[in-house]
């Protein structure tokens, strides 16, 4: 891989050239962050306690070749983070007909793996992570922790790029490519099922995400209780964060997303046999 020399994080300051466009776009708003707006061919985003973990990740991905990141040109004038900006078309918050494309899927697994790989060795270093609510998870790769629909650039109806690395953090490949399997399956309660898609077979498309992204059989054995597992935690950390952070976590608490958790939990436990079988049968579902 190779290295470049930079600034450190906390000096590199974005200055426009001469002559770059200035319009202001607002972009939409994610369920945390707020106040994020594209300027010309950057994105301008709040700065944030985690924003220097970001930028080094972000620095290292570049370093390792992996064109589905955005990069990190420092801070600007307002003390916003700058990054460049990824062309392409993102999800709505309640994912439109063509994000269930199984095509679009395969590719969302094959870029999470390629993100990955591009992890492999990165440390945070004089960038640390905030810790994480309740427990840590273990370190063993940094990773993406919220590639949904809305997260995932979409060219000619494949991923291309990823958004919104504030979740990043210390974790597993596992962890990681479940949670995104999660969101692109999905994997839910049929009652929380988004419009449109109450047709959606999510055995099928669990098949095609674990073929796609590249599951071992321990690993596909052990998604349902896994899962169960992760979705307890999950509620844990949601319920603290709505209580300590307040803000977009606290709306998303109230709007009901610690039921919807629940729900999944208990849909995974119910359905470990069917997620089971269909991971691991020949036929492949």
């Amino acid at each position: 891989m190779t290295s470049r020399h930079r600034p450190p994080l906390e000096f590199r300051v974005y200055v426009p050239a001469a002559g770059e466009a200035s319009d202001v776009e607002l972009m939409p708003a994610g369920d945390v962050t707020t106040g994020v707006v594209r300027v010309g061919g950057t994105i301008r985003r709040p700065h944030q306690p985690q924003s220097f973990a970001v930028a080094a990740y972000l620095d290292w991905l570049e370093d390792a070749g992996f064109d589905g990141s955005p990069r990190f040109l420092g801070r600007d004038g307002e003390g916003r983070d700058v990054l460049t900006f990824l062309p392409g078309q993102c999800s709505g918050p309640l994912p439109e007909a063509w994000v269930r494309s199984e095509e679009l899927l395969v590719s969302v697994a094959q870029l999470l793996r390629r993100l990955h790989s591009a992890s492999a060795g990165f440390a945070p270093g004089d960038y640390p992570f905030p810790p994480r609510p309740i427990r840590q998870d273990p370190a063993e790769l940094v990773c993406h922790l919220d590639v949904t629909p809305q997260n995932v650039v979409v060219r000619d109806g494949r991923a291309a790029g990823l958004v919104d690395f504030d979740l990043a953090g210390p974790t597993t490949a596992f962890k990681d490519s479940f949670n995104t399997a999660m969101h692109w399956v999905p994997l839910r309660d049929p009652a929380d099922a988004w419009p449109g898609w109450e047709a959606a077979d999510p055995f099928r498309r669990l098949r095609i995400f674990a073929d796609a992204y590249g599951w071992n059989d321990e690993e596909r054995r052990s998604l349902p209780a896994f899962g169960i597992e992760a979705t307890r935690l999950s509620y844990e950390r949601m319920q603290h964060n709505a209580r300590e952070l307040g803000g977009g976590w606290a709306r998303m608490w109230d709007e009901g997303v610690g039921e919807t958790i629940r729900r999944r939990g208990t849909w995974l436990d119910a359905n470990a046999g069917r997620l089971v079988a269909a991971l691991t049968s020949a036929g492949g579902g």
